[in-house]
């Protein structure tokens, strides 16, 4: 029934990529005080462990089936781009909404692991889902994803309350096109939005001279696959190129605390129905994932 159905009808998890995670006591993997303050100060933690070995495999061949453009559910999803860089000679595969096509990107965003450090970053607070984010860079001629605040993105919610969290599907490296951050650029502002996958620095002609020098001490995220980054909605991050032999795979999950409203009477993501201005995010498309009072 659920390989036919839109997924996002379901609230739970439905097939076995958590299995192995149920007698795991999810308290271990709290975030130390350190960790929480150097988010807080940075805007990001890294170095998180989400998924094994096995769970990253079963992504990696969903990941397959959702890049197929025939792919009999590609019109559950909000975006898909086979190749949304404007270097012609690059290429970045990205698409959003994938949670609604396969099992396994719809269960991650049950991972307990996840749905608790969440929490811990947006203080304490029941989390829900706003979007997921796939993104693959091939070998060797792998595109950028330029500096950017997602919520710059986003501005069609409110209170600001998001938090992305990135997660390999390779191990990131320099080479390959790891992920970076400019630390503590979450102070500066909200700033306007560059194009996503245009020009790296696309973003330089909405900073001052003294943020676009602090472009250069961007610190660059390399983890193992199935580790996660997490970040605040406006810390300034970007990749650069693939020119490795390698692939780069990652998937993002995009989450707002329990209480986050629209801002908007036009629907919030592609083919999803309006919420009216000031109501509060819930229902089919944004499911609660993490309850903080239980």
């Amino acid at each position: 029934m659920h390989l036919h159905s839109d997924l996002s009808l379901y609230h739970e998890p439905i097939g076995n990529l958590l299995n192995a995670m149920e007698s795991v006591e999810w308290e271990e993997f709290k975030l130390s005080d350190e960790q929480i303050q150097h988010f807080e100060e940075l805007g990001y933690v890294s170095g998180i462990k989400l998924l094994n070995d096995q769970q990253v495999e079963q992504l990696r061949f969903e990941l397959i089936e959702i890049m197929d453009p025939q792919h009999p559910k590609h019109h559950l999803l909000y975006e898909f781009h086979s190749n949304e860089s404007e270097d012609p000679d690059r290429v970045v595969f990205h698409s959003l909404g994938h949670w609604r096509m396969t099992p396994g990107f719809h269960d991650v965003l049950w991972n307990p692991v996840f749905g608790l450090i969440a929490s811990q970053l947006l203080g304490g607070n029941s989390v829900r889902f706003w979007h997921d984010q796939l993104f693959l860079k091939p070998a060797n001629h792998g595109g950028v994803v330029a500096w950017h605040q997602d919520y710059s993105y986003w501005t069609r919610t409110h209170p600001m309350q998001h938090l992305t969290a990135w997660v390999g599907l390779d191990d990131t490296t320099i080479d390959n096109g790891c992920l970076y951050y400019v630390p503590g650029s979450h102070k500066w502002g909200l700033l306007e939005k560059p194009s996503l996958t245009g020009e790296m620095i696309g973003l330089t002609k909405f900073l001052t001279r003294e943020q676009v020098r602090a472009l250069d001490n961007a610190i660059p995220i390399e983890m193992k696959k199935g580790y996660a980054s997490f970040h605040h909605p406006l810390l300034i991050h970007g990749s650069f190129e693939n020119n490795s032999d390698d692939p780069r795979r990652a998937f993002v999950l995009n989450v707002f605390a329990d209480g986050t409203c629209s801002d908007s009477n036009d629907s919030l993501l592609v083919g999803v129905p309006p919420i009216k201005k000031g109501s509060k995010l819930s229902g089919q498309f944004f499911p609660l994932l993490y309850d903080s009072s239980v």
